[in-house]
């Protein structure tokens, strides 16, 4: 028998860019580790990217990083499932724009599992699977507004 603890939910990954590091003032890192005690996700990996101006990169240890600098992000060091290598890193350094940090994260959404094992119980299958940017569905629902 199918169980929630025999399955994982969806993975999935986000690469966020702060323009100003010195803004940072935990509450980002505040807001995850909200979801991460309600259940809702699990932080699989987390890694943080420092672009510099001329365009040059490298892995910041998040260890290396003080709550001072980017508050409660500090909690998930150590997050590291394997998934994620030198190549990941090299990608997201170059969809970051030049003098910006960024944090790569991988999650799982684990408010699914339930829903996951319901499926498998009953011999379904996922076959197809998309995410719609958030952007996209703001800008829907304020287009929907605009013509009541």
């Amino acid at each position: 028998m199918t169980t929630e603890h025999d399955v994982a939910g969806p993975v999935d990954f986000i690469l966020l860019e702060f323009d100003d590091p010195t803004r940072l003032d935990g509450s980002a890192a505040g807001a995850l580790l909200d979801l991460v005690d309600q259940g809702l996700v699990t932080v699989l990996d987390l890694l943080v990217v420092q672009k510099e101006a001329d365009g040059t990169f490298r892995g910041i240890e998040i260890e290396e990083l003080t709550a001072d600098t980017v508050g409660g992000i500090v909690a998930f060091a150590g997050a590291r499932s394997g998934l994620l290598g030198d190549e990941d890193l090299a990608e997201a350094a170059e969809a970051l724009a030049p003098g910006t940090v960024g944090a790569l994260i991988v999650y799982e959404n684990a408010w699914a599992r339930p829903f996951v094992a319901a499926v498998r119980k009953a011999g379904g299958e996922l076959v197809a699977s998309a995410r719609i940017p958030a952007d996209a569905v703001n800008e829907a629902l304020e287009l929907l507004d605009a013509v009541d």
